[in-house]
């Protein structure tokens, strides 16, 4: 083996010093309970429910208003979805792509908003 190969296969490691520490870091972050220690997690997951139930949960037209609803009561409704319980067209599905602490989030958001006054 030439002292240049010897040489080259010494300073991988230390080339790829950074990405290692990188990953190290991105997996400790990924370990961490980040559900709990973002306070904007809930907002941001139900803004994902905002093109059919409007704003904060309030709906326009005859799409149900979630703003108010008690966290329980909707937390059943979305079991049912889950379930294949409650016919739906699309809630179904969506509903499946959240965890069970992603829905929680979501319910207690909900029920934190204030209703608009009709």
């Amino acid at each position: 083996m030439s002292h240049a190969s010897r040489g080259a296969r010494r300073t991988l490691p230390f080339a790829n010093a950074g990405a290692r520490a990188l990953a190290l870091a991105g997996a400790s972050l990924l370990a961490m309970p980040a559900l709990a220690q973002d306070a904007n997690l809930a907002r941001n997951l139900a803004a994902t429910c905002a093109n059919c139930h409007g704003t904060n949960g309030n709906a326009r037209g005859d799409m149900k208003p979630l703003a108010g609803m008690p966290a329980d009561k909707m937390l059943a409704m979305l079991a049912d979805f889950r379930s294949g319980n409650q016919p739906a067209t699309i809630m179904h599905q969506i509903s499946k792509g959240y965890t069970e602490e992603q829905v929680k989030l979501v319910a207690a958001y909900f029920a934190a908003q204030k209703p608009a006054a009709k």
